[in-house]
């Protein structure tokens, strides 16, 4: 049975990118390792180009205090970092924004800073320094997984093209902060590539890491969930092809699995069975259905919001608008299913989050896959020099926003 049977595509027609043919034999695209990283190799130095290109401004810039300092202590990046050295805390000294509930560490999934903690305990680094190294070395796996997606998908240049227009969206600088976003990516992308190419055990298992490394980690469950229901149907219907009923059904119960324990763990910590949405409550962070995001669109887009002239509002707007655009243009084009699924339940959470001022743009940051079908396009460019350009220049405005986000902007990326 080929992949285009057991995953189906979405949406309402059959127009969209031309696929590379799908099945066992794409499977082993890559027979050994040291061709997949010849593959992968010119995705992820152009990755590492264009980031380098926004560390480099970040460099550049004359403060306050050195771009290195920035990156490691930025907002989020100081709770890793306690939670790595000194483990979680139900109560960090401030009132919460509701009454009653003190911020706590809880709040921060553990998959990252337990990585800080190793490296910082194996080689000796200071923490910032073990940070980086953890987000940085994840960032390039990240590209890595977008390539083999997107190629796998569409071809090389597109899964080429994708990895590159990752290090280039707006809020690509926090792929280099000391935050869990590279992480969570290189962990989701690489989940679903195990998933378009029916490796069910290693998808659940992917899927658990990305669950204990952020809330959202939920989507990448949910894909993997559900195009292991879609196969399992398959099998009942007689079209199981040549893989055994019970991989799909392993990888679908263990997808969840790092999201539940550790909800479920931090409502025994604290006593109470919904106590990590407790501590999501003092953040201001809950899901309402996307009434605030509407209300907050509204505001931005008909001047009636107090911050409706910043910057970062404005470029957030823009980022909001063109996810949902993308979205729509996905169904269109009829991705994979557990793209589609991936996709959708990832706006759903971004958009969903119930605090006024949420940083919903960088929560889009993971949602690669809405890169594919400007990729796709992209990678028609006749002329290489024309994509490089278009490319180059993405790379320097990204940048250039980096250092406002970084240096200039008084709230939370």
């Amino acid at each position: 049975m080929s992949e285009t049977t057991a995953l189906p595509r979405g949406g309402v027609s059959d127009s969209g990118p031309q696929r590379e043919p799908a099945g066992p034999g794409a499977v082993r695209r890559f027979p050994n390792a040291r061709r997949a990283v010849r593959a992968a190799a010119p995705a992820v130095a152009g990755y590492a180009a264009v980031r380098a290109v926004g560390l480099l401004l970040l460099w550049m810039h004359p403060g306050p205090g050195s771009a290195l300092q920035r990156i490691t202590t930025l907002w989020d990046a100081v709770y890793y970092r306690d939670v790595a050295l000194h483990g979680y805390s139900d109560d960090l000294g401030m009132p919460g924004y509701e009454n009653g509930v003190p911020y706590s560490s809880r709040a921060f999934f553990p998959l990252y800073p337990a990585l800080i903690r190793a490296v910082h305990e194996v080689l000796r680094l200071d923490p910032g320094g073990s940070a980086l190294l953890v987000t940085w070395t994840a960032s390039l796996v990240a590209a890595a997984g977008i390539f083999a997606l997107g190629s796998h998908l569409y071809g090389h240049r597109a899964g080429t093209v994708a990895a590159v227009l990752w290090g280039v969206l707006p809020h690509a600088v926090v792929e280099s902060y000391a935050y869990s976003e590279a992480l969570f990516t290189a962990l989701a992308v690489w989940s679903l590539y195990a998933v378009v190419t029916r490796r069910w055990v290693w998808a659940g298992a992917i899927s658990t890491l990305s669950c204990l490394t952020r809330p959202t980690g939920m989507a990448v469950a949910a894909a993997v969930v559900v195009a292991a229901a879609w196969c399992l149907v398959g099998h009942l219907r007689g079209r199981g092809g040549d893989v055994h009923w019970s991989r799909p059904l392993l990888g679908a119960v263990l997808a969840p699995l790092g999201w539940l324990g550790y909800v479920g763990y931090v409502g025994w910590a604290r006593g109470e069975w919904n106590g990590y949405f407790r501590v999501q409550s003092a953040w201001d962070s809950h899901f309402d259905g996307g009434i605030t995001t509407a209300r907050w669109l509204k505001a931005m887009l008909i001047g009636q919001g107090h911050r409706s002239t910043q910057l970062d509002q404005v470029v957030m707007v823009l980022v909001v608008l063109a996810a949902v655009f993308l979205f729509a243009v996905t169904l269109v084009q009829r991705h994979p299913l557990p793209l589609l699924v991936f996709t959708a339940t990832s706006l759903l959470i971004a958009l969903g989050n119930g605090a006024f001022y949420a940083p919903r743009a960088r929560f889009l940051v993971p949602a690669v896959t809405l890169l594919l079908p400007a990729a796709v396009g992209l990678a028609k460019a006749r002329s290489k020099l024309t994509l490089a350009a278009v490319l180059a220049c993405a790379a320097l405005a990204s940048g250039m926003y980096g250092v406002f986000l970084t240096f200039r902007n008084p709230f939370s990326p």
